[in-house]
């Protein structure tokens, strides 16, 4: 989970909900991910598009949110090296949307697609890579060559994925109460108060959850699959308590006798008269 010690209260919000829009409407071409430490650091994967020298080529970009945000701009930089006019050899990024035409009413995904954009029309005139700008006014053809030159050895190479759902867990897990986290803690010295856990049936009993290293207590059921079985408990214990099945038994046997001792008696008086 984030820690975002360096943002306020009131920006987490505010990212929370554009992050989780982001993470359920991309914009074309454009995956956006997130620092599990810090949601300062925003992350972004860029595809080339179609018909420029950056075609089929990844580019991850991110952008550093200051705890002013979103009043001052974020800082935008390339971590994938890119061959372009606006584009600094140490990957910062030069456009006037992160400069003097920011507004605090933009969001980070209006900032993702003038990027992109970037890579489909470069300004020159305002160039960072004074090589890559002389170069796409001088000579277009000479400019292109160097940049799929670029994308093909370094815009090309995997990149590590983003983890799946990062956005999605990150941003909920800033959500959830912490309260809730108590209802899963176990205090120890309620463990240890003596109170008795019984077992229901979607739930093991705690000796099946320790392993089964206690012995649990013999049922009726079991004692008479012994005792038909013939099967004792042990050389020399005692003999188990009677079930009620074999103390039904008995006591259908001693009806029985009595009953015929009245036969009989009855049987003598007859042949008396």
């Amino acid at each position: 989970m984030a820690t975002n010690e360096n943002l306020p209260p009131n920006v987490i919000k505010l990212l929370v909900r554009e992050l989780k829009n982001l993470d359920e409407t991309p914009p074309e071409g454009i995956k956006v991910g997130v620092n599990d430490d810090d949601f300062s650091m925003i992350y972004a994967d860029i595809d080339g598009p179609a018909g420029t020298p950056y075609e089929n080529g990844v580019f991850r970009m991110k952008l550093i949110l200051s705890r002013d945000f979103p009043h001052s701009p974020p800082k935008g930089y390339f971590l994938t090296k890119i061959f372009h006019p606006n584009i600094a050899t140490n990957g910062e990024i030069c456009v006037n949307t992160l400069k003097r035409d920011w507004k605090p009413s933009l969001g980070l995904r209006h900032v993702l697609v003038v990027v992109r954009c970037l890579l489909i029309e470069p300004f020159p005139e305002s160039a960072l890579n004074e090589q890559a700008g002389k170069m796409l006014l001088e000579n277009y053809e000479e400019y292109a060559r160097h940049a799929r030159l670029y994308t093909g050895i370094h815009a090309l190479k995997p990149k590590p994925k983003f983890k799946s759902g990062a956005i999605s867990e990150s941003t909920a897990a800033l959500n959830v109460d912490q309260t809730n986290a108590s209802v899963c803690s176990v205090d120890p010295k309620t463990a240890v108060s003596g109170a008795i856990v019984q077992p229901t049936p979607l739930a093991p009993s705690l000796n099946t959850m320790k392993g089964g290293s206690a012995q649990e207590p013999s049922t009726p059921a079991l004692n008479s699959m012994a005792e038909i079985g013939g099967v004792s408990s042990g050389s020399g214990a005692a003999a188990p308590p009677p079930t009620v099945a074999t103390q039904q038994k008995e006591g259908g046997l001693a009806k029985a006798q009595t009953y015929k001792k009245k036969i009989d008696a009855r049987k003598k008086s007859l042949k008396r008269l």
